[in-house]
């Protein structure tokens, strides 16, 4: 093989049924290609356990694992200088992250923060040297942003306060962009390094929306933010000097998703996210012209990184008939190489758009899988995603796959509250409209029989962290429309689950769901444990004993109370998993469980009785 010819570890199609294959697919996920370009290192369970794999480029030796201990991996990046990586761990299959840093030989494994009941993650390189921009939050939910010495260990702090991330630093180190606040209400601030010498500057102040993401000019006179402040739909903003601010780029159609510059500054590669599906395009940053990128090989990109000349771009791809796999772009040709995955499943069924009108008019929509050669309504599942601003997307789910096998379809909705569909659409069920929300879940029922897709007398519920919550809501409002549902680390009571989630996550979720002091009656009213006496429908609930985002509590009251009330309920608890299921035999049993569950519980014909 030539050098600089990526050496692909695709293994064809699958021959197994997709159902089958599926279920042993291994993931590819945060690529970060070495300064040179002859390796990337990404991470993987293709031996059963997220951990960090490196694959030479220009090479026949394939990848090789890297040995970070046992703990399951989250993330990996490559320093500038390729001396190091940094790593972030989860010890014990929770959600308290530690920040590591190894040589890319396997050699000098030692943490560089690793707060005591609390949580780390890093940022960027800052592209000198090997200094690294991290966040700490301690167990009192306090919280720091660090600028670290991978090579030595060495740290200083660059901020303080609640909910503060450290997001980028100029080449220098003079200036760094932090971001304060909580979901969906973020703000980004230019502070001047040493810390506290003079005041933090305020980008885009006086604006409602958020700013999540940014980067700063390698001189860090420029913050490039990837804002909805101001607007409806998020674009991409430049602000110099604490200036106005001039925008880059935007679309009436999508919302601007993930943006990465150069080490350089001179290219930047921006993602949209328009309906769901991914579309990149190349911006020669010094002329602010853009270029449309060929479309990716699945549909698509969740993690980018470019190498320091901006050449190449290393991407996440992935789409309900490919797992997440690394894709190298060469971005002078806009030509795509896959070079780390399974490869495509085949005859996995894909995913429809499918558009929803709530009752009171608001367009909703969508992904609908059929279950193949069913002409009629048949058995259906509606699967609600967490956040409650995360987005429903044409994502690999072995779960869909295998309900699919069973005879049972999925729709899979984006109700209000959803991200990807501007402002607007995402606040639109803050506080009091919550409630709505719930009442979207029974609008997509009723679209799906309404549309001779659905068979009324054989659906159920399920969803995930906020989807679960949701799942119950539903179950609890509408007691006789779900003939089964699946609750998957929901939140039954918000009062309990304030009292027991870490405070960094109560005091990021006060935005979105209320005031725990100031609008408890609010939360007692929307919470679906203190009307269980409501739930009519067979109930499955399955979480993570180390969930410490939604604690193991909210499962262990929903079981005592459905039990308690006579309602079957059974009920799936992994010890060694947190909010996330990790680890692939996990992954299997949870997939395999809910689908027989479900099957047993709609594939039968429905009791005349009830």
């Amino acid at each position: 093989m030539a050098a600089g010819t990526p050496h692909r570890l695709i293994l064809g199609a699958r021959r197994a049924p997709p159902a089958e294959a599926s279920l042993t697919a291994w993931n590819c996920l945060a690529p970060a290609l070495s300064p040179d370009g002859r390796a990337v290192a990404y991470v993987s369970d293709r031996d059963g356990r997220p951990r960090v794999w490196i694959l030479r480029l220009d090479g026949e030796d394939g990848s090789r694992p890297l040995d970070t201990g046992p703990e399951a991996v989250t993330d990996v990046s490559w320093s500038p200088t390729g001396a190091r990586l940094a790593v972030r761990l989860l010890p014990g299959g929770g959600e308290h992250g530690q920040v590591w840093t190894v040589r890319p030989d396997g050699g000098d494994l030692r943490p560089l923060c690793a707060p005591e009941g609390g949580s780390a993650t890093f940022g960027r390189w800052t592209g000198r040297g090997d200094d690294l921009l991290a966040d700490t939050i301690q167990a009192s939910g306090r919280a720091e942003a660090l600028l670290i010495d991978a090579g030595t260990g060495e740290s200083r702090v660059l901020a303080r306060g609640p909910l503060t991330h450290a997001v980028a630093a100029s080449r220098d180190h003079r200036h760094v962009l932090i971001r304060r606040g909580p979901r969906g209400g973020r703000r980004m601030y230019l502070a001047d390094v040493p810390a506290g010498t003079v005041p933090e500057v305020p980008l885009l102040e006086g604006l409602d929306g958020t700013t999540d993401h940014g980067v700063l000019s390698p001189g860090g006179e420029t913050a490039y933010l990837v804002t909805d402040a101001g607007r409806d739909r998020a674009a991409l903003v430049a602000v110099s000097g604490g200036g106005e601010p001039a925008v880059l780029a935007e679309r009436p159609d999508a919302d601007a998703d993930l943006f990465e510059l150069s080490l350089d500054g001179r290219r930047g590669l921006l993602v949209w996210n328009a309906g769901g599906r991914s579309e990149p395009e190349l911006i020669d940053m010094e002329t602010g012209i853009a270029r449309p990128l060929p479309p990716p090989p699945a549909e698509l990109l969740t993690s980018v990184r470019l190498t320091p000349d901006g050449s190449r771009a290393a991407l996440t791809a992935e789409g309900p008939a490919h797992p997440a796999h690394v894709v190298l772009c060469d971005l002078d040709t806009g030509r795509y190489h896959e070079v780390a995955g399974t490869g495509a499943l085949a005859g996995a069924v894909p995913a429809e758009p499918f558009p929803v009108l709530a009752r009171d008019g608001l367009g909703l929509s969508g992904w609908l899988y059929r279950v193949p050669g069913v002409e009629g309504p048949a058995p259906f599942a509606i699967y609600l995603h967490g956040g409650p601003e995360d987005q429903e997307r044409p994502a690999f789910n072995p779960l869909y796959q295998n309900l699919l096998a069973a005879g049972i379809g999925v729709f899979a909705p984006n109700v209000r509250g959803s991200g990807g569909f501007g402002r607007a659409f995402r606040e639109a069920d803050n506080g009091p409209l919550r409630f709505r929300a719930v009442d979207d879940v029974a609008d997509c029922a009723a679209a799906l029989v309404r549309l001779g897709v659905a068979d009324p007398s054989r659906m159920a519920c399920m969803g995930w962290s906020y989807g679960g919550y949701l799942t119950l809501a539903a179950l609890v409002t509408y007691p006789r429309l779900f003939r089964a549902g699946v609750d998957i680390c929901g939140i039954a009571d918000f009062e309990t689950f304030y009292e027991r989630t870490e405070p960094w996550i109560a005091a990021a979720a006060v935005r979105e769901y209320g005031d725990p002091s100031r609008d408890r009656d609010l939360l007692r009213a929307l919470s679906p444990l203190h009307a269980f006496d409501r739930l009519a429908a067979p109930l499955l609930v399955v979480h993570g004993a180390q969930d410490t985002n939604v604690p193991l509590y909210e499962a262990e009251q929903a079981i005592r109370a459905a039990r308690a009330l006579g309602r079957p309920c059974d009920s799936l608890i992994f010890p060694d998993e947190g909010h996330e299921v990790r680890g692939r035999a996990n992954r299997e049993t949870l997939v395999k469980t809910i689908a027989a569950w479900l099957s047993r519980h709609l594939t039968t014909p429905p009791d005349p009785v009830s």
